[in-house]
């Protein structure tokens, strides 16, 4: 069975980006899957997409490649591929984008810099390296080529890593940020349900949800359509992530008057 490719990126559809990267795969690696796991990850947000990554890893095969391009500092970062303690190869700029995910895969054990010219599009763009350098990095893994030639060996105590926030938890009281803002105003925030049985808000039937501009009180829900009309809802989403939510059409972003970053605070809505 031939590896599939599994792209995430902040790229969008507008332009030709994304068709661009599957155009240069199927010429290297004719019939390759590629599946597109996300390319509406907000602009340059590399945590964004390294926790989309590692929170969907559980639902790709087992021999998959993943290609994720989310570039600050495109032409400037090095190009990397590696192969994680589970043999799982990730091939992606060296910003700290696949640091959640080879955490997550029992470390590294190989690590590339992509510097083979044989394996990359001649000229190299100093502003596309996700067409001429990343996406024909992973095709030529997946038909078979082996990492070690894809360039010179780089000590993986050298890659880059990522900071993550933590919630601060205290009884009764979590101190949190605002990770994510999906389309339909819901709010992610990095706190997972051990959080909430840490600070003992699991049990609460309300949670009090504060920002800087403003508060609601929040049911606990399991589901969108637990939330009554024009209330306000706090649920465990699909990813795992504690997210305040509003009855439909609501929109608990607005509402809240928060963006990605920001701090809210939990407490007990009783």
């Amino acid at each position: 069975m031939t590896a599939s490719i599994v792209f995430l990126s902040d790229f969008g559809y507008r332009n030709e980006w994304v068709g661009v990267c599957h155009a240069v795969i199927d010429r290297i690696a004719p019939g390759t899957p590629v599946v597109d796991l996300s390319h509406g990850i907000p602009p340059l947000d590399v945590r964004g997409g390294a926790l989309l990554l590692a929170d969907c890893l559980a639902f790709l095969r087992d021999d998959a490649i993943a290609l994720a391009v989310v570039e600050p500092s495109v032409g400037r970062d090095r190009d990397v591929a590696m192969r994680t303690g589970d043999g799982r190869l990730l091939v992606a700029p060296d910003n700290g984008i696949l640091h959640p995910t080879w955490k997550a895969l029992g470390g590294v054990t190989e690590a590339v810099s992509i510097t083979a010219e044989r394996y990359t599009l001649r000229p190299v763009s100093p502003s596309f390296h996700a067409r001429d350098v990343l996406a024909p990095a992973a095709a030529h893994l997946a038909a078979g080529v082996s990492i070690a030639e894809l360039g010179e060996q780089i000590d993986p105590a050298t890659l880059n890593t990522l900071a993550l926030p933590e919630p601060s938890v205290e009884r009764g009281r979590i101190e949190c940020e605002v990770l994510d803002l999906n389309r339909f105003g819901n709010v992610q925030l990095n706190v997972r349900e051990s959080h909430l049985a840490e600070a003992g808000l699991d049990r609460s039937e309300r949670v009090s949800v504060k920002a800087i501009s403003g508060g609601v009180i929040a049911s606990r829900v399991s589901t969108y359509a637990d939330v009554e009309t024009d209330g306000w809802g706090v649920m465990v989403d699909a990813r795992g992530w504690v997210t305040v939510i509003r009855a439909n059409p609501g929109n608990a972003a607005a509402g809240l008057g928060v963006g990605s970053g920001d701090l809210v605070w939990l407490t007990d809505g009783v």
